[in-house]
């Protein structure tokens, strides 16, 4: 079904062709050129599928760096009320640093966003500072948790620039779906169907069990839009 995911057409394809390949079909010279076909289609898809996957990946990274930054901020912006006198000076010292940079850093693109939590992080990693930063309860924890949430996503960063380099010279994995249903149901299952009326015993049992896999993702399929319809309007 065409309104398959895109994963779903992925691991559906995989099936096929794990079944095709365990035979040996080098008589049949055309099935032969279709599944190869379907196999190069295959790859560039899982490769697309891969690269979407990283840049999202990047994206819920960026995300979390951006929810150990507020959450510094409103720390240090509510300790900045404290009623002892000791805490609200030393989260002024604290809070003095980090003002330079701003929660709105988080706004950011990648790179810049990226040099400016380096440089927060190098600045309050400072000597004159740690005394200040362990009279905060929770402020030591979170500087912590911001420098691991920035190296974490640096490390994703790596893949996602690769991709990125790539994406010029490759389809989106949308269009890499489209292209593997047509090879899938417009040449492969049509020439199969013909195939099995001329010659039963050799394609009968590819051509059923290609049935099967592909009935058992159109279910899936048929499942999530019975969901969907009978799911109630949001009010």
């Amino acid at each position: 079904m065409t309104n398959s995911r895109t994963a779903e057409v992925d691991a559906a394809s995989m099936r096929i062709i794990d079944v095709y390949e365990e035979n040996d079909w080098s008589s049949d010279t055309h099935l032969v050129q279709e599944f190869a076909a379907l196999k190069t289609l295959l790859a560039q898809l899982t490769t697309a599928i891969n690269r979407d996957k990283v840049e999202s990946d990047l994206a819920n990274k960026d995300e979390l760096r951006d929810e150990k930054l507020r959450a510094l901020y409103h720390l240090l912006n509510g300790l900045l009320y404290h009623p002892d006198e000791a805490t609200k000076k030393a989260a002024q010292t604290v809070d003095k640093v980090f003002e330079k940079y701003g929660v709105a850093i988080a706004e950011e693109n990648y790179s810049t966003e990226s040099a400016m939590i380096e440089s927060l992080l190098n600045d309050l990693a400072a000597e004159d500072l740690q005394t200040s930063i362990a009279a905060l309860s929770g402020c030591a924890e979170l500087i912590a948790a911001l420098k691991t949430a920035q190296s974490d996503f640096e490390t994703e960063r790596v893949g996602y620039e690769q991709s990125k380099a790539q994406e010029s010279t490759q389809q989106s994995a949308y269009k890499l779906k489209s292209e593997v249903l047509k090879q899938l149901n417009d040449r492969i299952i049509v020439y199969l169907r013909a195939m099995v009326q001329v010659d039963e015993p050799k394609y009968g049992e590819l051509s059923r069990t290609l049935a099967v896999i592909i009935n058992e993702n159109n279910e899936v399929v048929k499942r999530r839009a019975k969901k969907a319809a009978e799911k109630p309007d949001s009010v």
